[in-house]
């Protein structure tokens, strides 16, 4: 059975699922560096640029609910290999892509398997160890994780300044997911007991829908050759995603196991948690997705440098987690962290928002550490919050809940901060064309991420123009911050239990009946009832239940 699995057991177990979490992560963070490269190679523009990652995020967003669905009716582990299996052919087919329409449907595929994994696993683990021996494990989860964050640029970076080039970014990934199929198959021995579930298909249909044609709607507003913000265009296709979305809310209502738990989510943290990670995701994924662009395109930095440059952000993220949460356990204390780690998010994305394409790369280290600390403070501990408050039996659910609208926030921040992106580098380089006297095409300018392949006047008008747009990003994942801030002060701290499940709250006492109040306190204290003829000393925690014997009644009063 898997709570008679021992230590060693565990850990050979566990050695395969976090090669399969680690191929995920890193498979997500290793591309961020290799992304200017890949949009000029493959003649993307800024719209691509963001869609490749807002790709990726939606699928695994949208497709983990399923997975976990799925857990419950076959074999988890075969569900593992399954979701790994997904994960290599997508990579493999977006190392081999030729064009942006293959690299997207390739980024799709791998995100498919990436919300397998991430589902997947953590179901696999709470199979195998018991919740009360847990938390003995997770520093584990935790390193394999940091590795992950911290080598992914870097190795990108590195991968792409090599012979090898940017398609073993993808390719790399490859030999990791089969090393972790091999170890799944050999280590993992699950039990597997099958339930009926229903799947809410119509709810996955219906999430997916509404949130996809709204990142469409905002990818491709306002450019030219494509529609206006106000128009017909804009109307229909915003106009039908509230209507999917406000009938996803009345299917989700009825059906008997929804992809979304709105009974869950309508608590009053849980809801609030919510909001926050929302505006989190915009934070995190849109500073990790376009400030490898800043460095290499506005600033001129090989991606192995800009790998180097993103460790100020990674170091903050890490100071963050991990010493808020050492605070944490030792205290119970949790909303200040929280409070303070909005406030650094909001600064940081702040003074980030003062960047130009000129700004000491000191000051940039400095304005991404504190983003980073900020992140590290919230992102683990708003979970925390959330399972705090819920049973033990729902933890999955409202865990799941958190992470599934903090990648939906970034999917969605990624694309409306891609869109922004996309039309202030076309307005700023239109203006510093003009002021050189350099002719502007009707079609715009800004659209091409290939800067290397433009004259060199040309090229420092372009990163220019790339340095201060970014500023622009910054100034709108501050705004959003704001948003963060006041959901996490209106959070009601509830001190974290030591318990593995809420406790039943003791009915509240009636009044006592005459005679009874004695009785009542000497059954509270534990001293338990008297036998007439007994001598029996009752504790000094009694109070005044006074001595009780053969001659006394319960109450401390006379016999009659």
């Amino acid at each position: 059975m898997p709570g008679e699995m021992s230590h060693r057991q565990i850990l050979q177990a566990l050695t395969g699922l976090l090669a399969a979490l680690f191929t995920a992560m890193l498979s997500t963070t290793i591309v961020a560096n290799a992304l200017p490269t890949i949009m000029a190679d493959l003649h993307g523009t800024q719209t691509d640029f963001a869609w490749v990652v807002t790709a990726a995020l939606l699928a695994n967003a949208v497709s983990t609910p399923i997975w976990g669905k799925l857990a419950d009716l076959f074999s988890k582990k075969l569900l593992v290999q399954l979701s790994i299996i997904v994960f290599v052919l997508g990579s493999v087919l977006a190392g081999l892509a030729e064009n942006m329409p293959v690299l997207l449907t390739a980024r799709v595929i791998q995100g498919l398997g990436m919300g397998g994994l991430t589902a997947l696993v953590q179901a696999v683990i709470g199979s195998i160890i018991p919740p009360r021996e847990r938390g003995r494990y997770s520093g584990y989860m935790g390193a394999v994780m940091a590795v992950a964050t911290a080598g992914g640029p870097l190795l990108g970076g590195f991968i792409v300044d090599s012979p090898l080039g940017w398609r073993w970014t993808f390719f790399l990934c490859v030999p990791l997911a089969v090393v972790a199929l091999f170890l799944l198959q050999v280590t993992l021995r699950l039990p597997h007991t099958r339930r009926k579930v229903s799947i809410d298909w119509l709810g996955s249909i219906l999430l997916t829908a509404g949130v996809s044609l709204l990142l469409i709607w905002v990818s491709f507003a306002g450019k030219a050759g494509y529609y206006d913000w106000l128009s017909w265009q804009t109307a229909a296709m915003v106009g039908t995603s509230l209507v999917l979305l406000a009938l996803l809310v009345f299917v989700e209502s009825k059906v008997s196991e929804p992809i979304i738990p709105l009974k869950i989510i309508r608590e009053r943290t849980t809801a609030l948690s919510i909001v926050a990670s929302v505006a989190v995701g915009i934070a995190m994924f849109g500073s990790t997705t376009f400030l490898g662009q800043y460095f290499q395109i506005a600033r001129g930095f090989s991606p192995t440098e800009a790998g180097l440059l993103m460790l100020p952000m990674i170091a903050g993220n890490l100071m963050g987690s991990v010493g808020s949460g050492q605070l944490i356990s030792r205290f119970g204390k949790w909303k200040r962290f929280l409070i303070a780690g909005t406030i650094m998010v909001i600064a940081g994305t702040g003074l980030a928002g003062s960047m130009d394409h000129e700004t000491d790369m000191l000051l940039v280290s400095l304005y991404i550490f504190v983003l980073g600390l900020g992140m590290g403070l919230l992102m683990q501990n708003l979970v925390l919050a959330v399972q705090n408050t819920v049973k033990v039996s729902q933890v999955g659910s409202a865990s799941a809940s958190i992470a599934f609208f903090r990648t939906v926030g970034g999917a969605v921040g990624v694309s409306v901060l891609g869109a922004v992106m996309s039309s202030s580098v076309s307005s700023r380089a239109a203006d510093g064309l003009r002021a050189a006297n350099i002719p502007v095409s009707d079609g715009g300018a800004g659209d091409s991420l290939d800067i290397g392949s433009l004259p060199p006047a040309i090229q420092g008008i372009f990163r220019a123009a790339y340095g201060d747009a970014t500023a622009t990003i910054f100034q709108i994942s501050a705004v959003v911050s704001v948003v963060a801030l006041i959901a996490v002060l209106f959070i009601k701290e509830q001190v974290l239990r030591r318990t593995l499940d809420i406790q039943p709250t003791p009915p509240a006492p009636t009044p006592a009946q005459p005679g009874m109040t004695g009785a009542s306190e000497l059954m509270h204290s534990g001293a338990g009832p008297t036998v007439p003829g007994e001598s029996r000393s009752a504790p000094e925690s009694a109070g005044n239940a006074g001595p009780t014997g053969s001659g006394r009644t319960a109450d401390g009063g006379p016999t009659g």
